[in-house]
């Protein structure tokens, strides 16, 4: 299993280079680790992007039932779902072009990871962007 010491330039470059957040699971739910997650990259200059079957807007920003169905470029998808259906958003972000992956913790596909890496993605799984922000 790849562990965060072999992702820190991953985790690095993400947050300083990417822009565009599509995080799929994320609705309008408080109660959700997404929904503060995505405050918190938000208040740090991030556009978010909800992706939900549901399709909600989320703090202001119009949501979308799929990758695919988003009409403009995507940096990086951040995935809040269990990690038997993970990889699949991988998948998806691969062929969408974002740049990268992002798995929150607890999410960990090793096939998903060395799927996105072959594809010339960055990639980090079972991290969280917010605490990682507030480490660095």
């Amino acid at each position: 299993m790849v562990r965060l010491g072999g992702m820190r330039e991953d985790v690095d470059w993400i947050l300083e280079n990417c822009q565009v957040w599509a995080i799929v699971g994320l609705a309008d739910n408080p109660s959700r680790a997404a929904h503060g997650v995505a405050r918190f990259l938000q208040q740090r200059g991030k556009k978010i992007v909800p992706v939900h079957p549901s399709a909600e807007t989320v703090h202001g920003e119009q949501g979308y039932a799929s990758l695919a169905e988003i009409p403009f470029p995507v940096d990086v998808v951040d995935v809040f779902r269990r990690s038997e259906a993970a990889g699949q958003f991988a998948d998806e972000a691969i062929s969408i072009g974002a740049k990268a992956v992002w798995f929150q913790l607890g999410v960990v596909d090793d096939g998903a990871y060395r799927r996105a890496k072959d594809a010339g993605l960055h990639m980090v799984m079972d991290v969280c962007p917010a605490i990682e922000w507030r480490s660095r």
